[in-house]
């Protein structure tokens, strides 16, 4: 897949959804080439930033357990793309719309690289330019839901398809919140 394909996704439910599904990616080279490799960058990342900023995300950011910290974020990553292509699919599955099994992963797995690559903003110790990053590209990963419904699911009604990318972006959010949380609980 080339890469003007790949950045048509946020915008279009046409041309890149049509060559994922021509191309139709098996779950296991999804997980081992897209899952596992980019749900790595934000633990990296975020042990990088609490090991070398010391306090400039917060007070007593520095003083975290960044080892076990991130080992559990991974895994809840991992868990949350397993958990989102099983709502996807449930949730894409109404009168109005299906969705397969393979193509509910497959938008698992494609949406969430925005908030993936976001992490990357941890280079930089300022707390406020990471916030903005993670907020636009959490934006654009809503995007590339819709768009994903309304390709892979065949939708013609934009309200049907705002309405199924409202319900698993509210669950994503939820999990996004839910791993940040692991991150200043621990």
């Amino acid at each position: 897949m080339s890469p003007a394909s790949i950045l048509r996704l946020p915008f279009s439910s046409a041309s890149g959804w049509d060559e994922l599904r021509r191309r139709q990616p098996s779950l296991i080279a999804l997980v081992s080439f897209i899952v596992l490799p980019l749900s790595l960058v934000p633990p990296v990342m975020l042990y990088y930033a609490g090991t070398q900023y010391g306090e400039a995300f917060g007070a007593g950011f520095a003083d975290k357990q960044w080892q076990f910290i991130t080992t559990i974020f991974f895994l809840a990553e991992l868990l949350t793309f397993a958990v989102m292509g099983w709502l996807i699919y449930e949730v894409g599955n109404t009168r109005e719309a299906r969705i397969s099994v393979h193509d509910a992963y497959l938008l698992a797995a494609i949406a969430p690289i925005p908030l993936w690559l976001s992490a990357l903003a941890l280079l930089i110790p300022s707390l406020p330019v990471v916030a903005v990053i993670a907020l636009a590209t959490l934006g654009l990963s809503c995007s590339i839901v819709y768009q994903g419904i309304r390709g892979l699911c065949h939708v013609k009604e934009d309200v049907v398809a705002m309405s199924i990318t409202y319900t698993v972006m509210a669950a994503s959010v939820i999990a996004w919140g839910l791993l940040l949380a692991i991150v200043w609980a621990f």
